[in-house]
């Protein structure tokens, strides 16, 4: 897959590009991320790539002719790219869009600032994506977010597609409680069940804790989701539990 950014301030993106799960796929040439100064757009000799307002208003505005000169140069190189511009207007992120972006082979993410872009550039846009109801600066942080979103979804990042079906929102669902060594902390022990050996009853522990944990911290997402007739009998037990003290 490859990833072409573009962006005012590509030095934002030198730190982050390099390490973690990112840094590691450039590396091994499974993606590859091209970080694009808007201001090359430019055709004046300031290289000027945004301007005030037409009506008045504070800030700026990215230029129209310099965005779409970008978008047009990149869809000539690659007339398959998907392009798609950061901007709290758009459609939420969640796991199942960047399943549907990390299917793609080119993608082009445009980075707003400031007061965001001039209206005329959505005419070369695919996609808009915002990354929840609150305001930045910039889109090159949520650009940031969307490229791990989709990175880890590219197969032979993580090493394990079971790494994938484990995670949270993969199946609908926050991930399961996880413990590692020491057994107990103080009065904190993990519980029993995990140190049984026995994988089916881990395998029914997790799924059942996954739908408590889900009903706790994101019961619109238990909304959303069709669940199988193993999970509605978990969920009915975390619901209606059994008193300890009734007798049969």
């Amino acid at each position: 897959m490859k990833i072409s950014i573009l962006t005012l301030f590509p030095e934002m993106f030198d730190s982050p590009l390099k390490y973690s799960l990112i840094g590691k796929a450039i590396e091994r040439e499974i993606i590859q991320v091209d970080v694009i100064n808007l201001r090359h757009y430019a055709l004046d000799k300031h290289k000027q790539a945004d301007d005030y307002p037409y009506g008045g208003g504070a800030g700026m505005v990215i230029k129209a002719d310099v965005a779409l000169r970008a978008l047009r140069e990149l869809r000539r190189i690659d007339p398959e790219a998907r392009t798609i511009l950061m901007s709290p207007a758009g459609k939420p992120l969640n796991q199942e869009l960047a399943r549907d972006f990390a299917r793609g082979k080119k993608l082009v993410v445009l980075c707003g600032h400031y007061e965001g872009i001039d209206e005329r550039v959505l005419t070369e846009i695919d996609d808009q994506v915002s990354i929840g109801d609150y305001i930045l600066t910039g889109g090159e942080t949520a650009a940031l977010v969307l490229i791990e979103v989709i990175v880890r979804l590219v197969p032979g990042v993580l090493g394990s597609e079971k790494s994938i079906d484990d995670e949270s929102f993969n199946d609908g669902l926050l991930e399961y409680p996880q413990y590692t060594r020491p057994r107990q902390v103080g009065e904190l022990e993990v519980p029993a069940v995990l140190l049984s050996g026995n994988h089916e009853e881990i395998r029914r522990w997790r799924k059942k804790e996954s739908i408590r944990k889900t009903l706790l911290m994101r019961p619109d997402l238990l909304l959303k989701k069709r669940l199988d007739r193993e999970e509605r009998r978990y969920l009915m037990e975390i619901l209606f539990p059994e008193d300890e003290g009734e007798q049969p």
